[in-house]
């Protein structure tokens, strides 16, 4: 008797080492039904919808449900379910901020499928590869371009004698001489600025292939970063020059260009849609290549701010839900066309820049193939490593940043408190 019951712990042993200790393992790979996470109902799921149709038109027997949450709420419910030890309750897809990407891929990389067999890193834009990748394997499914372009009111521009050839290609030195004169003219700000956002220094940055953090994705790269220092001090010269207009929330920051308040908008692509939604002011827009860090030598005139990717879990149905990925997000340049057209969305599957939609004047923009060239752009941007502490490290120098434009720091102080306060909290 003790001997089969030495034999039947042993056996409920070794099935819970086989279990995968948590709940993680997939018992049913091929399961038909799946489940998306994702945000922004007229943005991320209404591009879910897209590849949903066209996906099941061709896979009936397969059954796709989608459910909104908001950004934050994903984040939390995610690392909520990984850090229990169990995926019961997570989706099959899941949709993950490129900032973010790296923590979740580094400390649960059994809780995410490894999709090289499905997609291939190369097919996207380049900078995306950072992110969506760890330890020579392809985890995401690259989503959605956040390329930045200098949006510009040629209107204004032209008062202070000034055509949009005369800013393509300048440096951001150059961009605050032309805003005094703009604003000499008009009585209009050259930009709106949040002064708690970084978002504006943190594609400065990029353009220069730098990061918050060192190429191991962990180590704070503030004090001695060069290219951080030159945005620093471009974003305070913005300021004493005069030619920043406050902003301290998103309709703020909307109202600000579309009330014509404002003579530019330095930002990712996603803004197209808010900036044509002032109907009135068809025609009097531009978007011209982002501006280089001045006297920092790898800084190129294209940048990226925000992005997200998909993501698939180690749960039941993850065939399926790989298959889906690669049969649209991961491939269908044609569901890239739909997007666009219907949406705005850019993509950043390269062949996704191969369609007709991308090479359509934009007649807001004065005629300007607009999606052309953010498709070109964003070929461009320099592939950084976001690495784990990127909104740590941004929480510590929006502070900071703070003492910096009010004085009481100059900027290499300031930095090497941020690199100190990081190098702290982040051990």
């Amino acid at each position: 008797m003790k001997k089969l019951m030495f034999l039947l712990l042993a056996s409920v042993l070794l099935l819970s080492a086989c279990s995968g200790g948590g709940g993680n393992a997939s018992s049913d790979p091929g399961k038909k039904e799946i489940t998306v996470w994702a945000w922004d109902p007229n943005f991320n799921i209404a591009a879910l919808n897209l590849a949903k149709e066209k996906y099941m038109a061709a896979h009936p027997d397969v059954k796709i449900n989608i459910v909104e949450n908001a950004q934050a709420d994903i984040v939390q419910k995610l690392n909520t379910g990984l850090n229990s030890g169990t995926t019961k309750g997570l989706p099959n897809i899941v949709l993950i901020e490129d900032y973010r990407s790296q923590g979740f891929l580094q400390a649960y990389p059994d809780a995410f499928r490894d999709m090289s067999s499905s997609i291939k890193a190369t097919d996207f834009a380049d900078y995306k590869a950072g992110p969506t990748g760890y330890e020579g394997k392809q985890y995401g499914v690259p989503f959605d371009s956040g390329v930045t372009g200098l949006y510009v009111r040629t209107d204004y521009l032209e008062q202070a004698g000034y055509k949009v050839a005369d800013l393509q290609n300048i440096d951001w030195d150059q961009f605050i001489e032309i805003g005094k004169k703009v604003k000499a003219a008009t009585g209009k700000d050259m930009l709106t600025q949040d002064p708690n956002d970084l978002g504006l220094i943190r594609s400065m940055i990029q353009s220069a292939g730098s990061w918050y953090l060192k190429e191991d994705g962990k180590t704070p790269n503030i004090a001695g970063n060069e290219a951080l220092k030159k945005a620093l001090e471009t974003y305070k010269a913005m300021y004493d020059a005069n030619i920043v207009k406050a902003n301290s929330d998103w309709s703020q920051f909307l109202a600000a260009f579309n009330s014509g308040a404002v003579a530019s908008v330095p930002t990712g692509n996603w803004i197209t849609p808010s900036v044509k939604a002032e109907a009135s002011q068809s025609g009097k827009w531009a978007v011209i290549p982002f501006p280089v860090l001045k006297g920092v030598a790898n800084s190129v005139h294209a940048s990226n701010i925000g992005g997200a990717s998909w993501y698939v879990m180690n749960v039941d149905g993850q065939d399926t839900a790989a298959d889906f990925l690669k049969s649209t997000f991961g491939s269908d340049k044609d569901l890239y066309q739909d997007m666009l057209t219907k949406i705005g969305i850019i993509g950043t599957l390269k062949t996704s820049s191969e369609n007709e939609a991308y090479d359509k004047p934009d007649e807001f923009f004065g005629g300007q193939k607009v999606y052309a060239d953010f498709a070109k752009w964003t070929k461009e941007v320099p592939n950084v490593n976001y690495g784990l502490h990127t909104y740590a490290i941004e929480d510590i120098m929006a502070v900071e940043v703070q003492n910096y434009l009010s004085g009481s720091k100059d900027v290499d102080t300031m930095m090497k408190d941020v690199q100190a306060q990081a190098e702290a909290q982040l051990k």
